[in-house]
Formats: C-alpha cells, structure tokens, sequence
C-alpha cells in the first residue's frame, strides 16, 4: 500500500507525495473561488487512487476555507460531480 503523505500547498499548485512521486493540483484564486486548472498523477500511480486523495485533499481544504471550487481540469470536474461529499462546494 502507498505511503500517503499530507497536502502542501505552494500558493499555486496543491502537491501530495505518494510512493516517492508527486500528484499535483495546479489552481488559482480569485476572492472566494478557486479554480482547478490542472490534475496530473505520474503515470506509476495512475490507477491507484491518487489524484483522488488529491481531490479529496483539495476539496477539504477549500471547504475548511470557506471556498467554493470551479473545476476548468476534466479529470477535476469529473471528481466533483462523482463526489457527493464535494459537490456543493462546486459553483
């Protein structure tokens, strides 16, 4: 199983490191919104579940900062309205 580790974020691109690989969230913030521009896992943890646990991460925190998530990345977009979780922090 993978070693999962906590979310950074660098103030524009959210990042987790699993596995020795990094998974990132590349957005920008604009007031209350956040906008997910672009999800990229490395392809040895494709299929594993981590761009998901970056999301999931991600969604957290933007939920714990009062923000709400404008996905413009499909993978993210996609994420979102498969998550029941998360959803209403869409807009």
């Amino acid at each position: 199983m993978a070693e999962t580790g906590s979310l950074q974020d660098t103030g524009d691109r959210y990042e987790m490191v699993e596995d020795g690989q990094t998974v990132y969230a590349d957005y920008r913030r604009q007031g209350e919104r956040l906008y997910i521009d672009y999800v990229f896992s490395p392809v040895p943890l494709r299929g594993t579940g981590a761009s998901g646990r970056l999301m999931a991460a991600v969604a957290a925190d933007a939920r714990a900062k009062g923000l709400s998530i404008t996905p413009i990345c499909g993978y993210a977009a996609a994420w979102l309205r498969r998550s029941p979780e998360f959803r209403d922090l869409v807009g």
